[in-house]
């Protein structure tokens, strides 16, 4: 296999400067961006447009929304080349880039943008359209301090797939000012995101001045404490707290409405209430007393659903929120309420049995009261000319037909919703989760919640499942990333987990599927990541370092390693576990390993070293060998298949990388071909456990051999105990030694805890395995 390097023209961050014959230097602009847009045509017969110092910014007459526009575009290009363009309502006849309205399109963000000798003419079907196109233009040009742009003569037509292209942000966890808010959206409109979920209210804090219900944020605000690490048990003793007044969110809805941005608040209901619940204990099952909570997770105490109060409750809060935000939609939550305290309480109980709910084969009677909580909201909202955005929980005992799904857990409830004539927004944690590793290096990275949704699983992300009809396809509005704070205290820790991850999620609610390859979109970021070095945005550097590819060859018994760079930066290696220089062995081809070895590696661009790739590859007699599987493995962790388990590399302690795959609801059961007779006298296998997750230990295993793969013998089996509240999470070896054997065929076979212990929150469920490697010696 040759090196896998990426071709064709690479713009390096700093940009590609081109000298004229004179002092002045001119810059050369072009429209590979991202997200890429839709169709772009070179006109031939023009030679371009030169940007200069004398170029004006051009806007209709008295409409103030373009005249902001014009001003936005004239800041972009002050800030990237350090000229500062006049802004006039007033015709001008050629060196201008005019803008307008009036594009007899269907879409209303759509534009054209038209690159000519004279003039760049950018027309919207609405103003937003206009801003998009100002976006274009701006992320086409590169940087230079002083000189001229010159553009390429084009003509773009463009539109987004999506009407809804969000994100989520959440500061009831960890709170960020106005300030940084505004600088947050700033950094939306630059990846044409036009939708921001605002996470306003959970157990650790009540961010929003509710003047009806002052002690929200009084007492709802501040945290006496905060935990440190992942509820660690220890506490920082430090008071943490914030809200935003109503003053202040006005302002901020306002900024991202001039950029075209809705602000969607969330009120998280019934659930995630312990703060409101610090603030007025009456509002809960058991009267409290409740304090906000001091820990992550999801607290058992929720609104009392049976409470009158607690519907009084909902309206005093929902009828403010809905005075400060104008937007359409309005996120209730609905996600992750315990119903242990339903369960229990009379009041509760009494309403169920008023309501008539009775539990079926789907759902039980509280989560149909559930159901009826946000049905009460929902209606509130209805009244006041709004609709309910809910978390894919809101399914549970049923739907109304004006809700919105916003899919989570999966794209399962998405699709599900979207079959029953509801809209969909997509935003599973799989692919679109941003407060989980984008590195399989956690060791190296900031403390975050766990996971791996690395930018190359984010771009790989297809909103529309094949299932649907293309009836049903088009309640799939839209497409998200959510960003939890626990593990974020500040907001430059943010912007590192959003960037650059941002854009490949812009190019996937923006560009058409067809268009979508994730080497060109590497061969187009250096270019945006230009701008965020203009702005000073604290980004992730991963995709710029080497990557691997690891590949296992079982008819040569080697892992083949494929090293990749973005351009043709030279990459360096070695195979002794040694720091890779420039005079060091320099990558032309696919490595074949057939030892056990330290790879390390790096690329060097403009003399600059990248982060040094270092794997470890350790070799025993499974390793490269032909292997079958007897039993399947679980769909959703599948990844790489049964190769992971003899392909030589460790997993970390986050089971989402790809290097973990999973067994649920049977054995794992495998052959392992040594391809000859060999001696053997132990098994090992590699376990990883995650208690709180349902993903348990093994209970036993059992090793065979054979000579034939026919009849097996029984070598050994060892039991182990069940799992109790005093066992730690982490990753285990399982040795199995037995007396020493000649075969060619050996079993193994490693079987599951069947039924969770009654202790456990998922009790009486079967439990995963996660297994990256299986050994013989």
């Amino acid at each position: 296999m040759k090196k896998n390097i990426i071709t064709g023209l690479v713009l390096l961050v700093w940009g590609s400067v081109f000298y004229s014959c004179t002092s002045e230097k001119t810059v050369q602009a072009d429209f590979d961006i991202i997200p890429l847009p839709q169709h772009v045509e070179k006109i031939p017969s023009d030679k371009g447009f030169e940007l200069a110092g004398t170029t004006s910014i051009v806007y209709p007459e008295g409409d103030e929304a373009m005249k902001r526009n014009a001003e936005f575009l004239s800041g972009y290009i002050a800030g990237q080349t350090g000229k500062k363009l006049d802004v006039t309502d007033k015709k001008v006849e050629k060196n201008a880039i005019v803008l307008s309205t009036g594009l007899d399109d269907k879409n209303p963000e759509a534009y054209r943008l038209v690159v000519g000798d004279n003039n760049i003419s950018i027309q919207g079907a609405s103003a937003a359209g206009v801003f998009y196109g100002i976006q274009t233009l701006r992320k086409a040009m590169a940087d230079t301090e002083h000189g001229n742009v010159v553009y390429p003569a084009v003509e773009i037509n463009d539109f987004p797939r999506f009407s809804y292209r969000g994100v989520h942000l959440d500061v009831s966890r960890h709170f960020f000012p106005a300030d940084s808010i505004k600088r947050f959206i700033d950094m939306l409109a630059l990846h044409n995101i036009n939708r921001l979920h605002w996470h306003l209210t959970d157990d650790q804090g009540w961010r929003i001045e509710i003047k009806k219900r002052p002690e929200l944020t009084t007492i709802g605000s501040k945290r006496a404490k905060t935990v440190i690490g992942r509820n660690s048990g220890e506490y920082d003793n430090v008071e943490y707290g914030g809200f935003y007044t109503q003053d202040e969110a006005r302002d901020i809805v306002k900024y991202a409405q001039e950029r075209f941005i809705t602000v969607v608040p969330e009120i998280d209901l019934p659930g995630h209430m312990q703060a409101a619940l610090a603030a007025y204990p009456y509002l809960g099952c058991t009267g409290g007393p409740y304090e906000v909570w001091q820990q992550w997770g999801v607290s058992e105490d929720v609104l009392c659903a049976g409470n009158d109060e607690t519907l009084k409750f909902i309206e005093d809060v929902l009828g403010e929120i809905v005075e400060v935000f104008p937007s359409e939609y309005i996120h209730v939550g609905g996600d992750e309420c315990p119903k242990v305290r339903w369960q229990k309480c009379p009041k509760c109980q009494a309403r169920i049995k008023a309501l008539g709910i009775k539990s079926d084969a789907k759902h039980t009677a509280e989560q149909k009261l559930q159901s009826y909580i946000i049905g009460y909201a929902e209606k509130f909202l209805n009244e006041k000319g709004r609709k309910i955005i809910g978390w894919d929980e809101i399914l549970e005992g049923g739907l109304s037909p004006t809700a919105t799904v916003m899919s989570w857990r999966g794209s399962e409830g998405g699709i599900e919703a979207a079959k029953m004539g509801n809209d969909a927004i997509m935003t599973p944690a799989s692919h679109l989760y941003f407060d989980y590793y984008q590195t399989i290096d956690t060791e190296n990275e900031p403390l975050a919640i766990g996971g791996y949704v690395s930018v190359e699983r984010v771009y790989s992300y297809e909103p529309v499942d094949k299932s649907l009809t293309p009836e049903e396809a088009v309640h799939i509005i839209g497409v998200q990333a959510n960003l939890w704070t626990e593990y974020i205290p500040t907001y430059s820790q943010l912007e590192y987990m959003e960037l650059p991850r941002l854009a490949a999620l812009s190019e996937v609610q923006w560009t058409l599927p067809e268009k979508k390859n994730y080497d060109n979109f590497l061969q187009r970021l250096p270019k945006l990541i230009s701008v965020y070095d203009d702005n000073g945005y604290n980004y992730a550097k991963h995709v710029f370092n080497v990557k691997a590819e690891y590949i296992t060859d079982y008819t040569d018994n080697s892992i083949k390693v494929v090293l990749s760079a973005i351009g043709d930066s030279p990459i360096y290696y070695t195979l002794d576990g040694s720091e890779p220089t420039e005079k060091s062995q320099q990558y032309t081809d696919t490595l074949a390993l057939k030892e056990s070895c330290v790879l390390k590696a790096v690329t060097i661009r403009r003399n600059a070293k990248s982060a040094v790739l270092t794997e470890k590859i350790d070799f025993n007699k499974a390793t490269a060998k032909p292997l079958i599987l007897l039993q399947p493995i679980n769909e959703k962790y599948k990844y790489n298949g049964e190769y992971t388990l003899v392909d030589g590399l460790s997993g970390t302690p986050n089971y989402r990388t790809g290097r973990w795959i999973a067994f649920y609801k049977n054995d794992m059961e495998l052959v392992v071909d040594l391809k000859q007779e060999t001696s053997v006298h132990k098994a090992w296998v590699r376990t990883y456990v995650e208690i709180g997750e349902e993903i348990l230990d093994v209970r036993s295993i059992s090793v065979l051999s054979s000579a034939d793969g026919k009849i097996y013998k029984e070598l050994k089996t060892v039991d182990y105990p069940a799992v109790t509240s005093k066992d730690k999470n982490g990753i285990y070896k399982h040795e199995v030694d037995f007396d020493t054997v000649n075969a060619r065929y050996i079993k193994i076979i490693a079987k599951p805890e069947y039924k969770i212990p009654s202790w456990h929150w998922g009790s009486g469920r079967p439990a995963f395995i996660f297994v990256d490697e299986v050994g013989l010696e």
